[in-house]
Parts: structure tokens; sequence; C-alpha cells
């Protein structure tokens, strides 16, 4: 099978500039817009060649829609996206039938996600056909090739997806994304319906295919553990914004922004007898329907200070591409210390 390229680390692969996804609320006999809900709202970032950028957050927060936005699964309402320097969101016709080739993408349900009328080799070979690749004897070797690749068996080909398990129709998804040869996937919760068992497995699938084949990817996930083994760099995603980017060593030892601090404090110690600090939230996620004023987090945040309650923080970044979206790094307070020495900008690569 074909190396998808021995790529290089310091180019950008992908760039999201700003993206948005609303969702119209319609009431009435005639079906009037009454107003929006800002799934995913104002969303930047970045991946280098052959890099993992995890996406973490809650349920709810816009994980999901913001990862099916930037492949064109559903239309973002505004934005930009980049992969290889092509804008994706003004491509059309066969342009976008190219590139979607190189972008694909795992799904959460490993049982919704297979057609189950079609046998596995079909569903492997369903977008080589649907892109013209190879000759019909070369997509059969190639299907069996991959089905043996992520650790099934040749003869799984003929059979059926209601023969398999949870982890093995993971498996036959991992292999049909990898069909089309592409060079980016977005891994959308790709182990959170599984078993604890078989989740490590997957996982390490993942990262020796990314090596072997020179993939990126876009992990989401919101188990904190997953995302630390496999990321290069971690994006933490609160009511459809970005509130804190860094790489993944940097961010499990200096979260800088309460919500993300929260979130490490609420993971499991592995190790007997060790006793963390916790943080408690207030309240539940506000409606993305009606978000708060402000800061979206001041509401359970317990350093939220006046400003965080009238004002927006702006995206400030520290040296080595830390960057945060919190008033606590951009004023001096008594709960934030000295003002941490950072300049305004917006997360770039």
């Amino acid at each position: 099978m074909e190396n998808a390229g021995q790529l290089g680390g310091n180019h950008n692969l992908l760039e999201v500039r700003n993206l948005q996804k609303y969702f119209p609320v319609r009431r009435g006999i005639l079906s009037r817009v009454v107003g929006q809900v800002k799934a995913v709202d104002g969303v930047s970032f970045h991946i280098r060649e052959g890099e993992t950028l995890g996406l973490v957050g809650e349920s709810g927060c816009g994980k999901t829609t913001t990862g099916r936005a930037l492949l064109r699964l559903i239309e973002p309402t505004g934005g930009e996206v980049l992969f290889g320097g092509a804008p994706v969101l003004r491509l059309r016709g066969e342009e976008l039938r190219k590139i979607r080739k190189q972008m694909q993408i795992i799904f959460q349900d490993p049982y919704g996600s297979l057609n189950p009328r079609m046998t596995v080799g079909g569903i492997v070979m369903e977008g080589m056909l649907a892109h013209g690749l190879f000759s019909k004897p070369e997509r059969t070797e190639r299907a069996q090739a991959l089905l043996e690749r992520v650790g099934l068996a040749r003869e799984h080909f003929y059979r059926y997806p209601h023969e398999f398990s949870g982890g093995q129709r993971q498996r036959i998804g991992i292999a049909r994304a990898l069909a089309v040869e592409p060079r980016f996937i977005v891994c959308d919760e790709p182990v959170s319906a599984l078993d604890v068992s078989i989740q490590a497995q997957i996982i390490n699938l993942l990262s020796d295919l990314k090596q072997e084949f020179g993939l990126s990817y876009l992990f989401i996930a919101h188990d904190l553990s997953v995302v630390q083994h496999i990321s290069d760099r971690v994006a933490v995603m609160y009511l459809g914004k970005i509130v804190e980017q860094a790489t993944s060593e940097e961010l499990f030892r200096n979260a800088l922004h309460p919500y993300t601090q929260a979130l490490l404090a609420s993971v499991p110690s592995l190790e007997p007898g060790e006793k963390k600090k916790r943080t408690t939230l207030a309240g539940d996620v506000p409606s993305p329907l009606n978000p708060p004023p402000g800061c979206p987090f001041h509401p359970r945040c317990p350093e939220a200070m006046d400003v965080c309650r009238t004002e927006v923080p702006t995206t400030r970044t520290q040296s080595g591409g830390h960057s945060v979206a919190c008033h606590l790094y951009s004023i001096t307070s008594p709960s934030a210390g000295a003002t941490s020495s950072v300049t305004d900008s917006t997360p770039r690569p």
C-alpha cells in the first residue's frame, strides 16, 4: 500500500479561520426564524502535516459540529477552511470531490456508521469506487490488505457488519477511511463507544497508522487521558469557542484557563492514595441558543470578575504558542496575580 506521503512537519496542512455554524430555530405556522443556535462560533486553529490536534470539551460544546463543518458534511455558516492552501468552503463539483478524497472521517458510532446491507468488502471499497481508484482486482486486494492491516482477517471481506463486535466495526470504519489514501482524518470520538479494554488497542492502531501513512488527525474526544496519549497539541472548546490551545505537554503541565483546569482535575488518578485538588463548577453548560454575555464561561467560573460578565475575552498567545481566552491573563487582579506578559493575537500557524 502506498504511503500517503513522507511529509514534513513544518507546513500547515489545514487552517481553520473563524469557523461558524449556526442552526436556525423556527417557530410558528410560517416557520419563521426566531433565533440561532451558535453551535460553532468563531473557531480558529491549524494542523501541521503529520500532526494530531486533540479537540476536547464537554458534550454539546460543538466539537463534532466543528469536525463535520470543516469537511462540509454540514455546510458552515461562515469562516474559512484551507486544506493544502485550497479554499475548501468555496470549492464546487469536481474540485470539491478531489479534495474530499484527501479528507476522511472515522465516526463515533461503530454501529450506525456502517451500512448493514453491504458486505465489509463493499463498505471498504465504496470510496475507491466513488473516486474511480484502481481496477476491480486491485480494489479487492487493497480492501483485503487494509482489513488485515487494521487487525481483521481477509475472509472478513465477505461478511456483514452485524457479525462483528463494536471494536471490530470500528476497525472496519478505519479501513474505509484509509481506502482512498487520505492525508487528513477527523477522528470523531472513535473510542468513546467502545469498552475500555478495546480503547487502548484502537488508539495504538491509530498512532501506528499515522506514522505508517504520514497522516494528520483532528482527534475529537472528551476523555483527556486519551487525548494526552495521542495528541501533539490540544485545543479546549467551550460553548462553541476555543478557550485554550497548547502543546499536549504544556497543557497538561500548565493549564491556564479555569475551564481547562477543571477538566484536568476531573480526570481520575491512577496513583494509589494520590489526592487531587477538585474544582467544582457551578450550574450547567449554558444554552448555545441564548449564550451569556461577556465570557461564556463566567456563570460557572470560580475566578469570575466583573469584567467577565460584560466583555468577551481576547485570545492572547504566550511564548511557545500557548494561547488562552481569559481575562485573568489580560488584566491585573488578586486572583490572577501579576499580569502575564502576553500580546493580543488570534491563534495563527
